[in-house]
């Protein structure tokens, strides 16, 4: 979503709050404080200075969390000016073929087989009638009338072939193949969700809004910082095991990293 749509989506839900703030008698630094939210976070909410909190999810995440604060109910205005998602383009088969095509396809096919059958046979029957009908015809002497040598004793018995000891094959059962290992670190999702996935050497592997349904698996090494709005809509497997994220989440947004062997940490602001 463009910084000008933001703006027009959440203007006067900043100016709201700070009446609510001043009226209560708080300052920016209790309101800070008591949100777990960055001093700069509050004074942006506030300045309505929306491009510097990031994505749409995140700012409602924090606007929620400023309006129970103070008891305001910004729900209404959220819900009026939530943006529907765009809808899919329709699918289209690639893969029907009309009648008319595929028979025509197999035709050619067809036509394609006798024409390589032709071209290897026939030069094959030519050349072997050539060389049958070219040749004379020798003459063939019987081998009846030649005498067979005796063999000696010691040759005729290195000649008869040895007995062979059967082989018989082990019954013993084959152990089955280990089951494939759970990945380090899989995240799953209940609804939308906006993410930013960083590879151990900074590289951005995922950034984009992920919807209800949606999962991504990571193996061990390959992340280094994960953040992830509206983290409770998130879940996050270790190892295959699910991770609490209270002890990595602000305002509804959980940041944390992943060391090289698979512990997790909060990200410092």
């Amino acid at each position: 979503m463009s910084g000008h749509v933001v703006a027009d989506v959440f203007t006067g839900c900043g100016e709201q709050l700070r009446q609510a703030r001043n009226a209560a008698g708080l300052s920016i630094e209790t309101v800070s404080s008591r949100s777990k939210m960055p001093i700069r976070v509050v004074e942006a909410i506030e300045a309505e200075n929306w491009e510097s909190l990031g994505a749409e999810v995140f700012i409602r995440g924090q606007l929620r969390s400023y309006a129970r604060l103070l008891g305001v109910d910004l729900e209404p205005q959220l819900q009026q000016r939530h943006v529907a998602p765009t809808a899919l383009p329709p699918l289209v088969s690639h893969a029907h073929t009309p009648p008319l095509r595929r028979m025509a396809e197999q035709a050619g096919r067809r036509a394609v087989y006798i024409a390589l059958t032709v071209v290897i046979v026939a030069p094959v029957i030519f050349a072997s009638r050539s060389h049958l009908g070219g040749g004379s015809a020798g003459t063939v002497k019987s081998l009846d009338n030649y005498p067979v040598p005796e063999q000696p004793a010691a040759e005729t018995a290195a000649s008869t072939p040895a007995q062979r000891t059967p082989v018989i094959a082990s019954m013993a059962s084959i152990t089955p193949p280990a089951a494939a290992a759970a990945p380090a670190l899989e995240l799953v999702f209940s609804g939308d969700s906006w993410v930013q996935v960083y590879g151990a050497n900074g590289s951005t592997l995922e950034k984009g809004l992920l919807t209800s349904g949606e999962r991504r698996s990571y193996q061990a090494g390959q992340v280094g910082r994960v953040v992830l709005g509206n983290s409770s809509a998130a879940q996050v497997l270790q190892a295959g095991k699910p991770v609490d994220l209270a002890a990595f989440s602000r305002a509804n947004v959980a940041r944390f990293t992943l060391s090289s062997d698979g512990s997790l940490a909060p990200v410092v602001d």
